[in-house]
């Protein structure tokens, strides 16, 4: 069999970002709980240089510049190309890990913008880099796969936590040592695994070219104009709802859902332990439903994308009733032994964890189709709009978790995710109709 650089490329992408992302997305879940746990070894000792620190305001502000730098990463990515765009975001995702290993309030919160900054470009590079190795048919296929490889990032990660938080109501320092420190390093592995990756082969889903402002001869400022262009459009209007919510959904398992779990009193010592195991079984299913429409994609994209996009809908509306059930509804800001509608139960906070990873996976793979194949042309602009919606949800879902009880922020996701899937399916029968339509023609 000839060796196909495409697939290579692909695969090497998957194990960079799952790299990069076990450090970051273990880092966002513990976060809060792991400040909480500095600030009280501060106060033993009267210091006050993280008395302001805050796991969900640094995240809002990660995400908040994520969703500003949405609008310039099209450009930066077509002026410096996917592949050394990835490359040097990475490194400020190391950074920004790092940073824990001697926390500074104004250290986090600098680091936070500048990652904001990083993520965009490296999430628009991504989608861009993608896109350069798939076409049509395999577009499905390949976006599966990256998921599933990019989301077992949460399987080891976690494992970790599970093992090092075991029976600790708060995190000891030398434990937060080595656990950054760990990730710290894993990171950087990611970084050099950038290097790896090799310039796509033309397709027909060309978009930037691999060369520095090779695809785009306009230059940089047209991406720009071409990103407010599509930002318009009638099936995209539609789309950013849906992004919209896999913002808000994103925030809620990636930070608050862990947090909800370390706080429940009743889960006693193994509550931090606990945070471990749900971070794994959210990557679980995040891997099953990336593998499963990757490998079976070829399949499922003839029956449409909708039908799994329901599925992940039904799915996350489960997880969120089980949640309302199960958790106090002060449990994501402080340790509650709030009364609940049933006694906490951890194997049912395990199960959420899993759904929720699963119907994420639901949501995010069908995008990444649809974007991919509905505007091949435009895929770093149209990636970037992705991730500037989503980004958006997130900074503004991560700012009032520290706010609204969950109950609230439940019902939130309930409606955003009922009016997110409709709008969806409204774009996926509009294509359905017209199969030649590709979104450029009212441009």
């Amino acid at each position: 069999m000839a060796f196909d650089v495409r697939v290579y490329n692909i695969v090497i992408l998957g194990f960079a970002f799952m790299a990069v992302f076990t450090a970051f997305q273990t880092t966002g879940i513990i976060e809060q709980t792991v400040i909480n746990s500095i600030k009280n070894d501060s106060l033993a000792h009267n210091e006050t240089d993280t008395k302001s620190a805050n796991g969900y305001y640094s995240l809002c502000i990660v995400y908040s510049v994520f969703a500003a730098a949405n609008w310039i990463a099209p450009s930066i990515v077509t002026a410096i190309g996917p592949r050394l765009a990835m490359f040097l975001s990475a490194i400020v995702y190391t950074g920004f890990i790092a940073v824990f290993l001697k926390l500074k309030a104004w250290a986090l919160y600098m680091m936070s913008a500048i990652l904001g900054l990083a993520a965009a470009v490296i999430w628009t590079a991504q989608g861009n880099y993608l896109t350069l190795n798939s076409d049509k048919e395999t577009m499905p296929r390949n976006s599966g796969l990256f998921w599933a490889m990019f989301q077992c990032s949460y399987l080891f990660g976690n494992l970790l936590i599970y093992f090092e938080f075991q029976g600790q109501e708060y995190i000891k320092a030398d434990v937060r040592t080595t656990v950054y420190t760990i990730l710290t390093v894993v990171c950087g592995i990611g970084v050099l695994l950038f290097l790896l990756l090799k310039k796509p082969p033309d397709t027909e889903m060309h978009s930037v070219n691999e060369d520095s402002g090779e695809g785009d001869p306009e230059g940089p400022l047209h991406s720009i104009k071409r990103a407010f262009q599509l930002f318009k459009m009638k099936e995209m209007v539609l789309l950013e709802i849906c992004f919209f919510y896999t913002g808000l959904e994103l925030t809620f398992f990636s930070g608050v859902f862990g947090t909800c779990v370390g706080n429940v009193v009743h889960f006693g010592n193994n509550a931090e332990s606990y945070i471990g195991i749900c971070g794994i079984l959210i990557g679980a299913g995040e891997v099953v439903g990336g593998a499963s429409f990757g490998i079976f994609g070829s399949k499922t994209i003839k029956f449409g994308r909708d039908p799994i996009i329901l599925l992940g809908y039904i799915v996350h509306m489960a997880a969120f009733y089980l949640c309302f059930l199960n958790f106090p509804g002060n449990s994501p800001v402080e340790k509650s032994d709030a009364a609940t509608y049933i006694t906490p139960v951890a194997g049912i906070a395990f199960a959420c964890a899993f759904l929720l990873g699963f119907g994420d996976s639901c949501f995010n793979t069908q995008i990444y189709s649809i974007l991919g194949s509905l505007f091949a042309r435009d895929s770093a602009a149209v990636f970037a709009l992705y991730k500037f919606t989503q980004s958006t949800a997130a900074a503004a879902a991560f700012f009032y978790s520290s706010e609204l009880l969950l109950e609230w922020q439940l019902l939130i996701m309930v409606v955003f995710g009922t009016i997110g899937t409709l709008s969806f399916f409204i774009v996926e029968w509009g294509i359905k109709a017209s199969p030649s339509h590709l979104g450029y023609d009212k441009i």
